[in-house]
């Protein structure tokens, strides 16, 4: 057995921290990369890209997030409802307006690897409107 063997982290051994990010005045794709890299974990150096070892993440104010130029008017988000003829659209703004969570998860959604870990990954991103939420006593790292 060779002495300088690669270290592969095990699932036994994943050790997940809790960060919190405050949204208001960020800009969304920003913030999303931030947010990928530590569902990822990549900011580790245990990181293994077939592990997943990323850490939780905790979004509050999640309806203060802005976007650059005129994309409030601009940015559309599409989605088809399987009719025909069912495509929908709504504008940044709209989106905001009623269901602001849903702009940061699609955002912090397509930047994750396409792959069998990304809904993993995604169910440790805890977003919040407003700056209360129940995991208060778990975040250590800033």
């Amino acid at each position: 057995m060779p002495k300088n063997k690669t270290f592969i982290e095990k699932k036994e051994e994943i050790k997940r921290d809790w960060y919190e990010y405050d949204a208001s005045g960020q800009v969304l794709g920003r913030l999303a990369t931030q947010i990928a890299e530590k569902l990822i974990g990549k900011h580790k150096v245990t990181y293994t890209p077939h592990n997943d070892g990323g850490d939780y993440v905790v979004v509050i104010n999640a309806e203060k997030i802005e976007v650059t130029r005129n994309k409030v008017n601009n940015k559309i988000y599409y989605w088809h409802t399987g009719f025909p003829g069912g495509i929908k659209q709504r504008t940044f703004a709209e989106m905001i307006e009623k269901n602001p969570s849903k702009v940061l998860e699609s955002a912090v959604k397509n930047m994750l690897p396409k792959n069998r870990l990304r809904d993993l990954r995604l169910a440790r991103l805890k977003i919040i409107i407003g700056d209360q939420h129940p995991y208060k006593n778990l975040i250590k790292a800033k």
